[in-house]
């Protein structure tokens, strides 16, 4: 029994202490001879002590602990080169009752075709497919997921936050630090067949809806003590019923019940009503592109990560939006095994939800962190926000915002 166990469960202790993943690392399939299932976990607590204000009545807000968040995670090596990917959500903020994430199929090699041209080529090439989180940006890879929380060195996610799963399909070349990738999806979280809006019954035609999104960039370790990284992606819908780029975050916001207005109603104090609380962006969109460039670079114990991101398009009433972010965080470790650290975080955000007016809005953050991996898969974090709106007049009134403490433990596995 013991054997068995050892066989399909394998810990991944990899150092998020000190390495940052972006894409999936190639497959190298090197001495496999069966399938092999690798099984994980994720679990995240936090101790919130925010406080809020606004010129309009919003619910008073208490300090204690939100609900325990986890996820888990399976690995299944098919075939040489070949991974399934599943992570289903244990309990979330939006669903405390266990669901699934999404899945993928990654291939790094072609074995059963048997064609060297092929195996040529898939050097170079990785596919994934499958109903998965899309690999638009790279901010995406430094946010929390639920109960997956130690790649993000703050407690909070960004303010835009262009995170979503969906049906897709993605074909990457990498060769020499280059990356190249091209993409396509049906674009939302909610895929449908037919939908019904105002006493009428639409057929849904997926392949006139969906998606295109892509990558380029360039990642190098010239040495021991720096990577560099740099990439530039796009995202574009030209035509959708309910594209959730910037809404398709099922599991919901660190920071609970943030600038409720009291409405006298029951879901004024759930927390699964209204759970992106704390972020701000386009939300539900029928007509997308967006932009975005990332810098990454890692100099011996000091990192620093960048983003500029634009969105534009409208909704299915015509409105139109424009939204720009800038987002900038530098991180220094230290300790024998630079198992501390220390880091500052802006992010602003500016944007309208209708051109046809003239009020431009803009929210802005300033997250300060700390923390400490006890082990490699083990971290406890400290955060400092201030988040400020700026003429969100009809909602909260010339002044508004929030800020305090955040504190988070966390094991990943």
């Amino acid at each position: 029994m013991k054997k068995v166990l050892t066989g399909l469960i394998f810990l991944s202790l990899s150092s998020y202490a000190i390495s940052q993943q972006f894409e999936d690392p190639k497959l190298t399939g090197e001495g496999f001879t069966k399938p092999k299932v690798s099984i994980g976990g994720a679990f995240a607590i936090q101790y919130q002590a925010l406080k809020h204000h606004a010129d309009s009545t919003l619910i008073p807000l208490g300090t204690g602990v939100n609900l325990p968040t986890a996820n888990l995670n399976l690995d299944v090596v098919l075939a040489e080169g070949i991974k399934l990917n599943l992570v289903t959500y244990l309990s979330s903020r939006h669903h405390a009752d266990t669901w699934v994430k999404g899945g993928y199929l990654l291939i790094d090699k072609l074995p059963f075709l048997k064609s060297p041209a092929v195996d040529k080529l898939m050097n170079y090439l990785t596919i994934r497919i499958g109903d998965m989180e899309i690999n638009y940006g790279d901010e995406h890879s430094r946010r929390s997921d639920n109960g997956d929380v130690i790649r993000n060195s703050f407690v909070g996610n960004y303010i835009m936050d262009g995170f979503t799963t969906s049906p897709s399909m993605e074909v990457m070349f990498r060769s020499k630090g280059i990356i190249a990738m091209g993409a396509v999806t049906e674009g939302t979280l909610n895929p449908l067949l037919v939908r019904f809006n105002n006493n009428t019954y639409t057929a849904y035609d997926a392949a006139k809806y969906f998606a295109y999104y892509w990558k380029a960039g360039y990642d190098k370790q010239f040495n021991d003590d720096l990577r560099l990284r740099f990439t530039l992606s796009g995202y574009h819908a030209p035509k959708h019923y309910s594209g959730s780029i910037y809404y398709g975050d099922r599991t919901g916001s660190r920071y609970y019940l943030v600038m409720k207005r009291e409405t006298n109603s029951a879901s004024d104090v759930d927390i699964s009503s209204d759970h992106t609380t704390g972020r701000w962006g386009p939300g539900t969109t029928n007509k997308d592109n967006s932009i975005m460039f990332n810098l990454f670079a890692k100099f011996k114990s000091a990192e620093f990560f960048g983003t500029y991101e634009t969105a534009k398009g409208n909704y299915l009433s015509g409105n139109e939006f424009k939204f720009s972010q800038i987002a900038a965080e530098g991180i220094y470790r230290f300790g024998g095994t630079d198992q501390f650290y220390g880091g500052l975080r802006y992010n602003l955000v500016k944007g309208n939800t209708d051109l046809y007016s003239a009020l431009n809005q803009s929210v802005n953050r300033i997250q300060a962190g700390a923390g400490w991996f006890i082990l490699e898969s083990t971290v406890l974090k400290v955060e400092y926000v201030n988040q400020k709106y700026t003429d969100f007049i009809s909602s909260y009134g010339p002044d508004a915002g929030f800020n305090g403490f955040m504190f988070e433990a966390a094991v990943s596995f």
